[in-house]
């Protein structure tokens, strides 16, 4: 009995150890709860460096609808809808429209041929450090932002879109 009673100590000190491990690194790495951006707020600013070797901001592109996603190379629904993307962007070239993707803190080779394999052809920004993604409060991936020319957030969704949404989203998004 005295085995077992030491044995069942072990697992509950081992059980708090670990919820306490998790919730303290969930507090300390995760975005608060107001700075989480959502529809009609403000996303926050970011300065990135892009595939083309030039800092990009978010108050670059002021004035225009954006489409920010996050995505990253293993991710099997980014891969999805990259096509999907590089079609939106031919489709409503000299609207005032820009795509922006925020890569997940992947190396300069992995993102380079990703973006010659699919033939990207919006901006495509390096997020190393991973900041980024914190502040806006990503859980999964993809998660695009749909943000309105007066620099609120129209809509967001998280996950694979098809082409379908993708383009309603969008011609919602140039006529805001």
């Amino acid at each position: 009995m005295k085995k077992n009673r030491r044995m069942i100590q072990l697992v509950i000190f081992l059980g708090v150890l670990l919820l306490g491990g998790y919730a303290i690194g969930h507090s300390i790495f995760a975005a608060k709860d107001g700075q989480l951006p959502r529809k009609g707020s403000k996303p926050p600013e970011f300065a990135l460096l892009g595939t083309d070797g030039k800092t990009h901001r978010l108050s670059d592109y002021k004035g225009k609808a954006l489409v920010i996603n996050f995505w990253g190379t293993y991710c099997p629904g980014c891969v999805t809808e990259t096509p999907d993307l590089v079609a939106q962007y031919k489709k409503h070239n000299g609207e005032p429209l820009e795509i922006v993707g925020i890569n997940l803190g992947e190396d300069s080779m992995a993102v380079n041929n990703f973006v010659k394999q699919y033939d990207i052809n919006y901006t495509i920004l390096r997020n190393e450090a991973n900041d980024v993604q914190r502040k806006y409060g990503l859980r999964s991936y993809p998660t695009t932002f749909f943000v309105k020319p007066d620099g609120t957030i129209m809509d967001v969704f998280v996950g694979a879109m098809a082409e379908k949404d993708m383009d309603e989203r969008i011609t919602k998004l140039l006529k805001s």
